[in-house]
């Protein structure tokens, strides 16, 4: 028990990592500090040496400088772990988007949908059902934008059962279709820690 407490005490929890370069980012500024990373991951990082006061408040100021921010109240750090869940399974996981994703969420985060639906929607003011849709039309707007792929072939990656769907979805958040956005609203796109 000692050991498990031990090792929660060295894991950092981050607010605004999206993406593998925010990894990277927060990676080089542990090393830089002199820390031994052991993972980062989208929202967290554990790193080796136990981390004083001291420390982590120059963790928070470094963190601070690029654009991240060290999260230590536990809702706080569960809404972050479910955004960051939503992130990866929307942007980094192949077959995940067909994935039911209140029993995702459960199961990855080792508690009961009902309470993480409820909190996240106290704190941020809008549910995780809006949160996923808006993450998987950001990154239908990343795929519209590369031009490679069809509206059928975004539509099945992203996990809607048609191109209409998806289109109509697509127009609800964004206003605008899917080929007017591929057609020349390119720089619409939304940063991941902005959506």
């Amino acid at each position: 028990m000692e050991e498990n407490r031990k090792r929660q005490d060295n894991i950092l929890y981050i607010k605004n990592m999206v993406c593998r370069r925010c990894v990277m980012a927060v990676e080089d500024l542990l090393e830089r500090l002199g820390l031994h990373p052991v993972s980062i991951d989208l929202g967290s990082a554990s790193i080796e040496e136990d981390i004083t006061p001291e420390m982590k408040g120059r963790i928070a100021a470094e963190l601070e400088k690029i654009g991240f921010e060290l999260i230590d109240d536990r809702k706080s750090r569960l809404i972050e772990q479910i955004r960051s869940e939503v992130i990866r399974l929307v942007h980094y996981s192949g077959e995940g988007i067909r994935t039911n994703l209140s029993d995702y969420l459960s199961s990855k985060l080792n508690r009961d949908y009902g309470y993480l639906s409820k909190l996240f929607s106290e704190v941020s003011g809008t549910t995780i059902e809006k949160y996923f849709i808006a993450q998987k039309i950001e990154r239908a707007k990343e795929f519209l934008a590369y031009g490679e792929l069809s509206l059928n072939e975004i539509a099945d990656l992203l996990g809607y059962s048609s191109a209409a769907y998806l289109s109509a979805q697509f127009k609800s958040v964004t206003g605008l279709t899917p080929s007017y956005f591929r057609k020349g609203k390119r720089g619409m796109r939304k940063p991941l820690d902005k959506v």
